[in-house]
């Protein structure tokens, strides 16, 4: 039976959209080999959407970071990742000894803060081809890489085609978008 889906109006308080596309990320990939996995993501990320849910993932989760880390940790992930991010300088944002810290960050994300880093420098080099016409060696640099062959094996593991595929889909795929816009055409593609 299909439920209609709530609208949601806001976000709620402490909502941090890089955990969520990476709880949703990690369901996907979940859904073909275990499906109970992929399930317990998408009800962590329902979660954060929900304001009278008992145990939200944006509240402190038995053995896993309080709100205020996860923001602390994700916002220094955000301002630092063009450069090195370390997990002792992750654990002291998060006031924690480096192996706890770990541990917490994977209770309350679902991935290790590696696995997240990676696909948060995935996430930007994705902003970057799509908003700047700068090489990929640029795009890696900038995304804290030490070079093209780097994104690219990072964005096939992540993404599941190369840098240089995506980000040509997208450009034909924004152009067939302007070019039918310019013609009037308002068809659903088949």
């Amino acid at each position: 039976m299909l439920h209609t889906a709530p609208t949601i109006t806001h976000l709620p308080h402490g909502f941090a959209p890089s955990v969520a596309a990476s709880l949703l990320a990690n369901a996907v990939s979940a859904l073909d080999h275990n499906p109970h996995v992929a399930r317990h993501y998408l009800e962590r990320l329902a979660a954060m959407f929900v304001e009278d849910d008992p145990q939200p993932i944006r509240k402190s989760v038995k053995g896993g970071l309080a709100a205020w880390q996860l923001r602390g940790v994700v916002q220094h992930i955000e301002q630092w990742l063009g450069s090195t991010v370390g997990l002792d300088a992750l654990a002291e944002v998060a006031r924690l000894s480096t192996g706890h810290f770990c541990r917490a960050f994977k209770v309350t994300t679902g991935e290790t803060p590696h696995a997240f880093l990676i696909r948060q420098r995935v996430r930007r080099a994705q902003t970057l081809m799509l908003r700047t016409d700068e090489t990929l060696s640029q795009i890696a640099y900038a995304c804290g890489l030490t070079d093209q062959a780097h994104l690219t094996r990072l964005f096939r593991r992540v993404v599941g085609v190369t840098p240089l595929v995506w980000r040509r889909t997208w450009q034909r795929s924004h152009a067939d978008v302007q070019r039918d816009h310019r013609t009037g055409d308002r068809s659903c593609p088949t």
